[in-house]
């Protein structure tokens, strides 16, 4: 079940990174759609209103060009279409009151765009507020004998342009949106096509590792046997140090082994994690316990604080070997003669485990790469021993194969801050596995 859960869990990853990449696709090339098609509706829009304009200066072109000018009494519009008006220029240059138009005017005359044309004496297109929509308004000067006798105006709705911008539009937008889906149709299978050589090189690394880690194990062991058999003879005190210095190295490559097949084996998901119900603060209780030595010969001190029988759901071993990881990175980080705090409470409907140190904190830049394989931030934080950094990503893979979580952070007024969070499982305290001691309170 727990390979499943693992198995489930990296194939989602791929399937967010292909999700990821396809909405990455749709929205540049919804951003290019939506461009090009602002674009190609402002030009229409432009191009149709365009013609309009020059369909009013015909009309009352030739409207002004066809009746006569003396008396405006004897002009005739009735024929005319669309709606246009007739207004007399005064002899003071002036317009007069007396117009003359077709059937419905939409507010024509509109005497300031008139006034206008009068004033420039070149024809001129606006658009003016009608009484119920707004008219687009083409005004032509009339002259007779060297002066202008008349403005001649033609008015049409706008609503014709804007009617014809949006029979465009409704072209447009399906296809837009045909487009689109199409569009992420497309990029999911190619997506999923591009993330299939990523997922068999991640496969290959994975067992790599692992086949690679389990070989070496062996050759190691066999050193190590033969460096104990030659530390045992007669050697001088020099050379003896030398084998125990190739016993220290041999224990860390193999530790380092241990860790590389031990991530091989949760991305795998053939490492064993148990799903039911213990005791976290006894847990907690023995990880402290195992400590404690360590922490008193270097000056350090525990404060911890804990709810009593707490119960959580996973596996009792991984967590006591979650919490090993997290306790020794406290101890590391903490100077002589400094506390380290552990608290273990509910939080949410979840359990959770606290641990702070008095350490000089995480440098924000380091933070995000905390739980990264091998990374190690020297810089940020001094160690006393040296490692491979894979302790933290041991921890966190392994909160999180019990449907957990580890993260960290840097406390207020100084020092690192790791919370473990588990399920909270709501069976009793009694009901549990018991592991022979009594949950702690106080100080270790």
């Amino acid at each position: 079940m727990n390979r499943r859960r693992t198995r489930d869990r990296r194939g989602s990853v791929f399937q967010r990174t292909q999700v990821r990449l396809t909405i990455g696709y749709v929205g540049v090339l919804a951003g290019i759609i939506l461009v090009f098609g602002t674009v190609v509706v402002l030009g229409f829009w432009q191009q149709v209103q365009t013609r309009q304009d020059t369909f009013l200066f015909e009309t009352a072109q030739h409207m002004s060009d066809s009746e006569p000018r003396s008396n405006p009494d004897d002009v005739t519009l009735d024929d005319y279409q669309p709606q246009v008006c007739w207004l007399v220029v005064a002899s003071d240059g002036s317009i007069g009151s007396r117009a003359v138009t077709t059937g419905a005017t939409l507010g024509l005359p509109d005497i300031a765009s008139a006034t206008e044309a009068l004033q420039e004496g070149t024809p001129r297109a606006t658009t003016v507020e009608g009484r119920e929509e707004n008219i687009r308004v083409v005004s032509i000067p009339v002259q007779q004998g060297g002066r202008i006798v008349a403005v001649v105006q033609a008015g049409q709705s706008t609503e014709q342009v804007h009617e014809t911008v949006e029979r465009l539009l409704l072209v447009l937008i399906p296809i837009g949106g045909g487009a689109l889906a199409l569009a992420a149709i497309g990029g999911l299978f190619v997506s999923r096509r591009a993330m299939r050589p990523v997922q068999d090189s991640f496969e290959r690394q994975r067992a790599f590792v692992a086949d690679a880690s389990h070989e070496l194990k062996t050759p190691l062991t066999l050193i190590r046997a033969d460096a104990e058999v030659l530390a045992r003879g007669h050697m001088g005190e020099g050379d003896r140090e030398l084998v125990e210095d190739l016993l220290d190295e041999t224990d860390r490559m193999s530790g380092v082994l241990s860790d590389l097949l031990l991530l091989a084996r949760l991305d795998a998901g053939k490492l064993a994690v148990a799903q039911e119900a213990f005791d976290l603060t006894s847990v907690l209780d023995d990880a402290v316990e195992r400590f404690s030595a360590r922490a008193v010969a270097r000056g350090l001190h525990f404060k911890v604080e804990g709810s009593e029988g707490l119960t959580a759901l996973g596996d009792a071993a991984r967590t006591e070997q979650i919490l090993a990881v997290i306790l020794d990175n406290a101890l590391r980080y903490t100077p002589a003669g400094g506390a380290i705090s552990v608290s273990v409470a509910p939080a949410n409907g979840e359990a959770m485990v606290v641990v702070r140190d008095e350490g000089p904190g995480i440098a924000p830049d380091h933070l995000p790469h905390i739980f990264d394989r091998f990374y190690r931030a020297e810089e940020a934080r001094t160690r006393e021993g040296g490692g491979a950094g894979l302790g933290l990503a041991i921890a966190r893979d392994l909160a999180r194969a019990q449907n957990g979580d580890l993260t960290a952070g840097n406390a207020e007024g100084g020092g690192a801050i790791f919370r473990l969070v588990l399920p909270r499982s709501r069976e009793g305290s009694s009901s549990l596995r018991q592991r022979g001691k009594a949950p702690f309170s106080g100080t270790a």
